[in-house]
């Protein structure tokens, strides 16, 4: 691991913020390296209002989608809700179908089916919209490259109204209305809105154009919230305040769905963490092993024993995925083993019996412990599909645009995309993708980086230090749980393995002249011999507190040490 301490903010900046706010210089310097400057920004932060959600008729052709919508209920058109297969679109699309029910009865939903239709606007899609006879569709977490497509439902008479928050190609689609802030003239302030989150913008349009309060779309925050947290869009302003608040719904009165999964989980506060790591994969597991409608059926039940039966089933799912997730990760990493006679800045592996529902968390595991830009391939009916996954700094979106003339179609973001092409073109697309990538990226991308925020010591660490800390919260990308450094520590003589194998560490650590701290690290029980004979070590950490026979005590959760 490169270890990266962060910039030290101005110490004359972080004297004047710690007099203002009355806290100690540590949380000042935290506070600065998140652009808070003053007072009243840390009153936001530390606060955050649903006064200060934007306006959502700023959106770009916000009201063109609302009075197309007010349209179809005055005519008693039929309107269909469609939503890709991941937990954005799958919360998208509950969001959007059970809010336009509470209001009227001719709404439908549509998720393309995974492997026989792929991802986004499917002409599948259409024609059902077609023989079904609906005459709208809200397309929520895709649509926004779809031109072809919505030429063809036009063309069937199908107006469509897109909400997503992908980057815009050259040529937009010819639908009603487009909301996408990341279109260029799109003069909405807050550009990092998830699928569910462009969602949201629409329903609190339309709640107000009916006389509505903001408290009344409040209840759709848990899906928004799970959204924001699956999807890893930046946890800033508006995504900051839409998760607080998504939380709260979440921790005091989820909706039957969401109330059903978490059931197993005996903790008193569900986290963004939790989220991530329980909630999300489940709702994912669905569209990965079988059909996404199960997420949004799930998602939408309002009755609470049935919404128990759905999350039995969608349990199996997951543990299904697990399995599969488990056994082909095993078999790509011994593909890059065998394939490793020189040295290579990507890894792309191809087997075409593996399933495609589980490719994109192989390509995580394989990038997490190869470090490199990762694409997992698989046969997808007469073509291979496959996930990309990049390392921190790396765009490997504009690396496959540069690859473009070996692709059908691709889509996505920053660190990750997904992609089909013509089998014969693997093997081009392969030495292409390496060229690509090993022209264009530092060197020491390709080794994991601990970003630090703060070195401290020991007996800076008090309680009151970490009720502070808890308030940064919620905690992902673009406000990451504070990571700290301290140097020359030393472990009481207690440090050892546990866990299977010991292949975590326990210790238990100190500085000259400050209490001790109790310290775990998952996965480094291999560092016990640097810690062993009170022998002098440098650790990263974050704070963590732990909960013992009812005694609640600080620990250090170690990052790594050295």
């Amino acid at each position: 691991m490169r270890w990266t301490i962060k910039p030290k903010p101005d110490p004359n900046e972080i004297k004047k913020l710690s007099g203002e706010l009355k806290v100690e210089p540590i949380i000042a310097h935290l506070l600065l390296q998140r652009g808070i400057t003053n007072y009243s920004e840390a009153k936001r932060f530390f606060r955050p209002q649903l006064t200060e959600l934007h306006d959502p008729f700023l959106m770009k052709d916000m009201q063109k989608a609302v009075t197309r919508i007010e349209l179809a209920m005055a005519n008693g058109e039929n309107i269909l809700v469609y939503g890709d297969y991941d937990v954005d679109g799958t919360t998208a699309v509950a969001l959007m179908s059970s809010f336009l029910r509470e209001r009227y009865p001719n709404v439908a939903t549509y998720i393309p089916d995974r492997y026989a239709e792929g991802y986004g606007i499917s002409i599948n899609g259409i024609d059902f919209a077609s023989d079904n006879d609906f005459s709208l569709i809200i397309a929520l977490d895709c649509g926004i490259k779809a031109v072809q497509q919505i030429k063809y439902a036009k063309d069937k008479g199908i107006d469509f109204i897109i909400c997503d928050h992908h980057r815009p190609g050259n040529i937009l689609p010819d639908a009603v209305a487009v909301l996408d802030p990341k279109q260029d003239d799109c003069p909405y302030p807050y550009k990092e809105l998830c699928g569910c989150g462009v969602g949201f913008k629409l329903i609190q349009a339309l709640s107000t154009t009916w006389g509505g309060t903001l408290e009344s779309v409040v209840p759709y925050l848990d899906l928004v919230a799970t959204a924001i947290a699956a999807d890893i869009v930046p946890i800033t302003g508006e995504n900051r305040i839409l998760t607080h608040y998504g939380l709260k719904v979440i921790n005091t009165d989820p909706r039957p769905g969401i109330k059903a999964i978490l059931g197993q989980i005996k903790k008193k506060a569900i986290t963004v963490s939790d989220v991530v790591f329980i909630l999300a994969p489940r709702i994912n597991a669905a569209g990965r092993m079988k059909h996404a409608e199960h997420a949004v059926n799930l998602l939408t039940e309002v009755d609470d024993s049935t919404a128990q039966q759905f999350a039995l089933e969608i349990e199996a799912f997951n543990a299904e995925r697990r399995n599969l997730d488990q056994e082909i990760t095993e078999e790509a990493l011994k593909q890059i083993k065998d394939n490793q006679e020189e040295e290579r800045y990507t890894s792309v592996v191809y087997n075409e019996n593996w399933h495609k529902g589980v490719i994109g968390i192989v390509a995580s595991r394989l990038t997490e412990t190869h470090y490199r830009p990762t694409l997992v391939f698989t046969k997808s009916g007469d073509r291979l599909a496959a996930s990309a996954r990049s390392v921190k700094g790396f765009d490997i979106y504009n690396a496959l645009e540069e690859c473009a003339d070996c692709l059908e179609q691709f889509g996505g973001h920053k660190y990750a995309a997904g992609l089909t092409m013509l089998e014969e073109q693997y093997l081009t697309f392969k030495q292409q993708f390496e060229k690509v990538v090993s022209s264009s990226i530092d060197p020491n991308l390709l080794k994991p980086d601990m970003s630090i925020d703060a070195k401290m010591d020991l007996n800076e660490i008090t309680p009151k230090l970490m009720r502070i800390l808890n308030q940064f919260a919620p905690f992902g990308p673009g406000n990451m749980t504070p990571v700290f450094m301290a140097e020359g520590v030393q472990d009481t003589g207690y440090a050892r393995g546990v866990g299977e194998d010991e292949k975590h560490l326990k210790l238990s650590v100190y500085q000259k002249g400050s209490p001790v701290f109790g310290g775990i690290g998952f996965n480094l029980g291999h560092k016990l011999n640097l810690v062993k004979n009170k022998s002098k070590f440098d650790v990263v950490f974050s704070l963590d507190e732990n909960e013992w026979n009812g005694t609640v005590s600080l620990q250090l959760k170690l990052k790594d040490l050295r």
